[in-house]
């Protein structure tokens, strides 16, 4: 007699079936991580044009504290200026409800195989434990209200495995820091055991060097030193640092994967974030600059066309040298008073082949002088550059295709450097050295000594954390290093470029820092939350340097 599998329920499907189903294994794996780009991943359409999936969240990170600056308070003004982000609103919601639909995938990856999975299945089950890692370690930076170092007894966020039953999910307490971390470490072995020899195709998945960053950003969290230099210097194998021309390169700058890259996300022409809504709803209309202003060409773009570009911090970027090849991805502040339209075009040569672009960019964001036709353009962020040469700079449905870095070996290099100097300062002062020398052969240690209201971090922490500030711009890490290093806000200053009446200095990490939990899930799942962050407007006093 033939048996049949069910088919009713509102075609619920068994997990027999998935797993007979032809490919479905790979189409599970490919889950993982194919929805951190190209689509839509809270609202499933193009209505809210910062709704593109991981990189999303590395702006609404980044936009928090002072080092990067959203022009106009649009997309990114929420999360800049701390208002709508209760737990009641879309923005809680968006990272609550995509982080666990990408935890999600990884648990059905996991318990498709089993516990004994084929030898074709080890490897996904492998990159499924390490993004499982790779999300639960980000959503915990997000929701902890207190560093590790302080109190790692302090609660992140529900811990979710393939195993965690619907009756169990009305009861899922926010776990402690230290658990959370030794749950992500757990898995971070199980990707260990099951990356051995693996050899990927795509940086878009992880492999065992991924596995070993990952262990790294952990250990170095919970301050565990040893195993942080350990890990990180594993992570390093087989990479190499971009040079200061790599990293301002003014084609393939930070768009293209390179030998420094160790994980990444790709934007392809026939997603979503790139066929609808004229590509707006994507990275590269938010971070991207040089798409041609003319409107018979192009004209699109919110940071390049549409008045809203991201920026640097005006004192970050004057703390930065000459000599530091960085600098060159941001436009000079001082360009801003040159006396005439030709002058500005004239220096503006100096980051860019498409000077009239950036010229437009800022006249579309602070308006042209009607005497002499010059415009604001300092702070202008290069560093994320166009796809496709000259005629991704005339069709941004090409220069949006782009791979954005989720890892890199240069945050090894600065991982093993801190925890070696917090074992031994000496040996933390030479590593940094020789990787700063990589930025600026004229690097001197011991300038970049700035605690922004935490006295109780050393003068080698500080100038760390400097490196990282820069190195990372828009790469979504200032934030966890805020918190982790217990630091405040500074963005009023004499000469300031923040937003007028959001001027403002914290002595202590502001609370805004800390996720809200969205009602939906406290509604069923009662856990403490933390408060809905706020901040009364107007600017503080400026602050003194």
């Amino acid at each position: 007699m033939q048996t049949f599998e069910p088919q009713g329920a509102g075609f619920i499907v068994s997990k027999k079936q998935v797993a007979d189903a032809p490919n479905a294994f790979d189409d599970l794996l490919n889950a993982t991580t194919n929805d951190l780009v190209g689509g839509f991943p809270y609202g499933n359409n193009s209505d809210r044009a910062n709704d593109f999936g991981l990189p999303a969240f590395f702006i609404m990170r980044d936009v928090r504290g002072q080092d990067m600056i959203p022009a106009l308070l649009n997309w990114w003004g929420n999360f800049y200026n701390s208002t709508w982000l209760g737990p009641t609103t879309a923005n809680a919601q968006m990272p609550w409800t995509c982080y666990y639909k990408w935890i999600k995938s990884c648990n059905l990856v996991i318990s498709t195989a089993g516990e004994t999975p084929t030898e074709y299945q080890k490897s996904g089950v492998g990159i499924a434990y390490a993004m499982r890692a790779y999300y639960y370690l980000e959503l915990a930076q997000l929701f902890v209200n207190a560093p590790y170092s302080k109190d790692p007894s302090a609660v992140t966020v529900p811990y979710v495995t393939e195993a965690t039953s619907n009756v169990d999910l009305m009861k899922n307490p926010r776990l402690p820091y230290k658990e959370m971390c030794e749950k992500i470490l757990a898995d971070l072995d199980q990707a260990e055991k099951y990356l051995a020899g693996y050899k990927r195709t795509t940086k878009e998945m992880p492999d065992l060097s991924v596995v070993y960053g990952i262990k790294a950003r952990t250990y170095l969290i919970m301050c565990d030193w040893a195993n942080a230099e350990k890990y990180a210097k594993l992570a390093q194998q087989g990479y190499t640092v971009m040079t200061g021309e790599e990293y301002t390169d003014r084609n393939l700058g930070f768009n293209t994967p390179n030998d420094s890259w160790m994980l990444c996300m790709t934007i392809k022409p026939d997603d979503p974030t790139i066929r609808f809504n004229d590509a707006d709803t994507s990275w590269g209309s938010h971070m991207i600059l040089e798409i041609n202003p003319d409107a018979s060409v192009s004209q699109c773009g919110y940071a390049s066309n549409y008045g809203q570009p991201l920026v640097i911090d005006r004192h970050l970027y004057e703390t930065m040298p000459e000599s530091d090849a960085r600098k060159l991805c941001f436009v000079d502040f001082a360009i801003n008073d040159l006396p005439s339209r030709d002058a500005q075009l004239k220096a503006l040569e100096k980051y860019s082949d498409y000077p009239f672009h950036l010229y437009m960019t800022g006249a579309s964001t602070w308006g042209v002088r009607k005497d002499i036709k010059t415009t604001n353009v300092g702070g202008l962020s290069l560093k994320f550059r166009a796809a496709g040469g000259k005629e991704g700079r005339d069709n941004q449905y090409i220069g949006f295709c782009v791979s954005i870095p989720m890892m890199r070996v240069e945050e090894m290099k600065l991982i093993e450097a801190e925890a070696a100097g917090m074992q031994s300062e000496g040996r933390g002062i030479a590593l940094l050295t020789e990787f700063a020398k990589t930025r600026d052969p004229k690097y001197v240690y011991g300038t970049h000594n700035e605690a922004y209201y935490n006295p109780n971090n050393t003068a080698f922490q500080n100038e760390i954390w400097w490196q990282r500030r820069v190195e990372f711009w828009g790469e979504g890490i200032s934030l966890f290093d805020i918190k982790r290093l217990g630091k405040g806000i500074i963005r009023s200053y004499k000469g300031t470029n923040h937003i007028d009446k959001f001027q403002w200095n914290v002595d202590h990490t502001p609370d805004w820092f800390n996720y809200c939990i969205v009602d939906t899930e406290v509604n069923y799942n009662p856990n403490e939350n933390n408060p809905a962050p706020s901040h009364a407007e107007g600017n503080d006093a400026e602050f003194v340097f």
